[in-house]
């Protein structure tokens, strides 16, 4: 079985990754006693997944995949985007990044939005990246308890219902980090 450090301390990124790549072993930051924060200052999700994926390649030598992803809203000209994470502050919570998008939003008829992640690995030494985006819609408010992040504002394209409300199975084909795992296990299994 392949074996993968997955450079997040994100736990919803780490199960839906665990739920997305079953035959493959993926090994978490807390898995190697890695516990502090990687800094993403780039404006670029190329930019941070690289430096996230290099950080933790230079100090195991292992295979390294890392993601950064985040909600663009066309009404808000992208953002939160790179800073998704971050949105509403330090500390970080879902429940403040979701408040300050809802809050900038309010009154805003368009409110069409893409979901992008960039998947970067470093495999046998070579950076590779895989690119996956979902396009939707910001509710008016949060619907559903599941998921993470935005998922309880954002509705996919041909739905009615929000990440934190379709089953997993779904949501685990339609998001933007299926497809780019999707393009991940084709690469591995060439």
């Amino acid at each position: 079985m392949k074996k993968l450090i997955f450079a997040t301390n994100n736990k919803g990124k780490l199960k839906e990754m665990q739920l997305l790549l079953p035959n493959i072993e993926i090994i978490s930051l807390n898995d190697i006693n890695w516990t502090e924060e990687i800094d993403e200052p780039f404006d670029t999700f190329h930019e941070n997944a690289l430096i996230k994926a290099v950080t933790i390649f230079k100090a195991t030598q292992l295979p390294v995949l890392s993601d950064d992803s985040g909600l663009c809203i066309h009404a808000l000209n992208g953002a939160p985007g790179v800073h998704s994470a971050y949105y509403g502050g330090h500390p970080r919570t879902d429940q403040k990044n979701i408040n300050k998008v809802l809050e900038e939003l309010d009154g805003v008829a368009q409110r069409e939005a893409y979901f992008k992640a960039i998947l970067c690995l470093i495999w046998d030494g070579q950076v590779h990246y895989f690119e996956g985006n979902v396009d939707g819609r910001i509710a008016n408010s949060p619907m559903g308890e599941d998921g993470f992040g935005y998922d309880p504002i954002f509705v996919p394209e041909g739905y009615q219902e929000s990440f934190a409300q379709l089953p997993m199975d779904i949501k685990n084909k339609l998001s933007h980090r299926a497809i780019a795992v999707q393009q991940l296990l084709t690469f591995l299994n060439a």
